[in-house]
């Protein structure tokens, strides 16, 4: 759905859903008005009860396939599991394939997904500088390789031997970077073509798009032509009582307000589980019965200068949510 300059569109959890069901899902939100797909990439669920956890890449192919609007990673930790170089390779394929709707989210990463294959798990602020370090690569590939050159890259972390991406679209994707904090959205601002961020204190996510902006100028750029990106969790169910208890038992890392990057194991999130109390959502999620509601507090978000948010609802009723919002909510968003 798209007004004034807005797109609302579907963050199929690949945490909670089959691969078939986040591509059918999407394709069912385009059909009731939504556009365009933001899909994580995860190893392991949040918690056992979630139960999945599908590689992005084949499903991303499968939305391009079966819709029209854009689609991206919401998001993918580069230097990991996967190398920079690796990432901007399946990233070109896509745009490739699927001119002008595919764009790269990145992120910095959790120990939950990424443990599985790294030697250590550094500080954050080592995971941080990592980050930025890929994306710098993964630009510098892209742009040489859309000018028909090789590039080589050795950084503090990773290297890059003399290549190109020899598949690649016109148009490279933009690449976004994921980011809940100030000082990266300043990085942010300065490395990457523009920002993804998640429900928070609209006075928190409002600081984190002034320290964007501000690094945005910091290197010659208009912050105002940079797409803005929200990853907006929910829940919402026909009674209070089954939206909370959504919340609770298929999102109760939604509850947590303390750092998660460190957490190893689904299984020790489900322990700390049983310690979020509804109460804890409170700043972090909306949970209610009443579509309005959702809709009031996604306004507040636009009206802070998002121009793509893309809406999961916890629970597990999807087509419902998706027809309810599609019919009551997304015609009522503006810019």
């Amino acid at each position: 759905m798209t007004s004034g300059g807005l797109t609302v569109g579907y963050a199929a959890m690949l945490e909670q859903l089959t691969p078939s069901d986040a591509v059918a899902l999407t394709a069912h939100a385009e059909e009731h008005g939504f556009s365009g797909c933001m899909a994580g990439d995860h190893f392991a669920p949040w918690v056992p009860q979630q139960g999945q956890a599908a590689s992005i890449w084949p499903v991303l192919a499968a939305v391009g396939e079966r819709t029209r609007g854009d689609f991206g990673s919401g998001v993918v930790a580069p230097g990991w599991r996967w190398h920079p170089a690796v990432v901007a390779q399946a990233s070109a394929t896509l745009a490739a394939m699927y001119p002008g709707r595919h764009w790269l989210g990145l992120g910095a990463g959790e120990a939950l997904n990424e443990h599985v294959v790294a030697p250590y798990w550094p500080e954050g602020g080592e995971r941080s500088a990592r980050l930025f370090e890929a994306v710098d690569l993964m630009i510098r590939l892209f742009e040489a390789s859309a000018a028909g050159k090789d590039t080589r890259f050795e950084g503090t972390y990773y290297r890059h031997e003399t290549t190109r991406l020899w598949t690649m679209p016109e148009q490279r994707p933009d690449v976004l970077v994921a980011t809940a904090g100030p000082l990266n959205a300043a990085r942010t601002g300065r490395h990457a073509d523009g920002i993804i961020t998640v429900g928070a204190p609209v006075e928190k996510v409002e600081g984190l798009l002034a320290r964007f902006d501000e690094g945005a100028r910091a290197a010659g750029k208009d912050p105002a032509t940079m797409p803005k990106v929200l990853q907006l969790h929910l829940s919402w169910a026909p009674t209070h009582e089954e939206a909370v208890r959504n919340a609770l038992v298929e999102w109760p890392n939604g509850g947590m307000a303390f750092p998660k990057a460190d957490i190893r194991s689904p299984h020790d999130f489900a322990a700390m589980a049983r310690l979020v109390r509804e109460e804890d959502f409170a700043g972090r999620m909306v949970i209610s019965e009443d579509p309005d509601v959702h809709r009031a507090a996604i306004q507040r978000y636009v009206d802070l200068g998002f121009d793509r948010v893309y809406l999961h609802d916890v629970g597990r009723d999807q087509r419902r949510f998706l027809e309810v919002f599609g019919r009551d909510v997304l015609p009522a968003l503006h810019r």
